[in-house]
């Protein structure tokens, strides 16, 4: 098996009462071990989807399905430890995003080990999402999987139709929970075991057949008068408290103000419920967040082993966000849209890609592992890393550039979502014209921030000298 990498990404989910127009929305900051990994926005038609599997990392070989169906997926450009897709949009409507790696306890590995040649993050997209038809498929399928081929690691992946968002956790090598998001609740988890309460035989959770029986068989519930699932299987350690808890309660204090929480504290709810429904701007907001205007903001005030505290959500090792959305109030053919942006969180915003497409713009397609201002990745890393020099000068003009560059994304959205009427016959190549135009657009914007940020900037180098003559 070869050496596996841990992500410790960021998610967020948002059912489809919580949210502002009535659609679901899964999201997720996919964080790698280093601070650069190109990654790529492809679809993947049924003509391209392997019937024999592989594994780069643990080597596992699976037959699959002769009956795939098309989706977009964000794999890695640099395929030497496989292709990683992390997230996408299948030609049904269901959105899958993997993973959020997770945490666990000595109890439940020493019950449950992980399998060295089972299946991880690596291959979960491309195994799950082309064969199912709803979330709850999503969870059955790769429940089978699990149990059948075991994993090697601890992960969270969540599930969306246009109903209804599942989430599910990976527990041991063999076992697993999910549970539904009621529709007017939201999300946010963060590289710890995330489901607490859980009810067995509720209509809104699933799990192995025999998980029950392994808590009991090795006495794992640690609670008198409960199951909490992160009690008995996750794990309540001092870097939870710095490194992800902090993320958890930013996000819920964002949602949620009125509810007071500690950031360090380990019991953060699993469901909990906004103040006001929830947009695409407000999860891009939280996941590009470094704890604005708290003591721990590390482009803040506090002092500096405040601002050093806690792990930020956005961090440089942040190579792309993704927000999943299956919209209820548009046709079938328009309902996907895969929201993405690459790079570092701070200086980027999410362009919104129709999913029902073919093909995906060069732009965001083509990101190789050679630096190259035309592709997008490499475009949106420069701006975050000379954004990073000075925030406090830069803020402003990458807040302006995000107000106008979204609300042209919205403008072509609303323009392109109306005039579908008018290209029913050939509803993809519509789309995926609107979506060059998008790339274009974002590429214009992302381009004339990174131009202002240099001009203005040069002007405040330390290699200076003022002679007035």
């Amino acid at each position: 098996m070869k050496k596996k990498f841990n992500s410790s990404c960021t998610t967020i989910l948002v059912g489809k009462k919580a949210s502002i127009d009535g659609s679901t929305m899964i999201s997720r900051n996919d964080d790698g071990h280093a601070a650069l990994a190109p990654q790529r926005f492809v679809v993947v038609e049924p003509e391209k989807q392997p019937r024999q599997y592989e594994s780069v990392i643990s080597k596992v070989k699976i037959t699959l399905p002769d009956d795939p169906l098309s989706y977009t997926s964000n794999p890695n450009s640099i395929l030497t430890r496989g292709i990683w897709p992390e997230a996408g949009i299948n030609s049904e409507n269901v959105a899958m995003s993997a993973t959020e790696t997770i945490t666990t306890n000595p109890r439940v590995l020493g019950a449950d080990p992980y399998v060295a040649g089972g299946i991880g993050e690596e291959d979960l997209v491309t195994l799950v999402l082309p064969y199912i038809h709803s979330a709850k498929e999503g969870v059955v399928r790769l429940g089978e999987l699990l149990e059948k081929y075991g994993t090697y690691e601890p992960n969270g992946i969540a599930f969306s139709d246009q109903d209804e968002i599942w989430w599910m956790e990976t527990i041991g090598g063999h076992h697993w929970a999910a549970k539904r998001i009621p529709d007017d609740a939201y999300v946010v988890a963060a590289n710890r075991m995330s489901i607490d309460d859980f009810d067995f035989a509720a209509a809104d959770t699933m799990s192995s057949p025999d998980l029950a029986e392994l808590i009991a068989k090795y006495h794992l519930n640690p609670d008198f008068d409960r199951v909490n699932l992160r009690h008995i299987f996750g794990s309540s350690t001092i870097k939870d408290t710095v490194y992800n808890n902090p993320r958890v309660w930013f996000g819920q204090k964002y949602f949620t103000p009125g509810v007071e929480h500690d950031p360090m504290e380990q019991d953060l709810p699993f469901i909990c419920h906004a103040d006001r429904k929830i947009s695409v701007e407000d999860i891009k907001f939280v996941l590009s967040s470094h704890y604005e205007n708290t003591k721990y903001d590390v482009y803040g005030n506090g002092t500096a082993a405040e601002k050093k505290l806690f792990r930020p959500i956005a961090v440089n090792r942040n190579h792309s966000v993704h927000i999943l959305q299956i919209r209820n109030d548009v046709p079938a053919e328009i309902a996907g849209i895969h929201w993405l942006a690459f790079g570092a969180n701070t200086f980027n915003t999410v362009v919104p890609f129709y999913a029902n497409v073919t093909d995906t713009p060069a732009s965001y397609k083509d990101a190789a592992e050679v630096f190259d201002l035309n592709q997008m990745y490499w475009l949106s890393c420069t701006t975050a890393l000379l954004g990073d020099t000075d925030y406090d000068f830069y803020v402003d003009m990458r807040n302006n550039y995000v107000l106008k560059a979204m609300s042209i994304y919205r403008k072509i959205q609303n323009e392109t979502d109306a005039s579908l009427g008018q290209n029913e016959t050939n509803a993809q190549s519509y789309l995926a014209a609107a979506n060059q135009k998008l790339a274009d657009e974002a590429m214009k914007q992302q381009t004339a921030l990174l131009g202002k940020m240099v001009i203005t900037g040069s002007e405040k180098m330390k290699l200076r000298y003022n002679l007035n003559d």
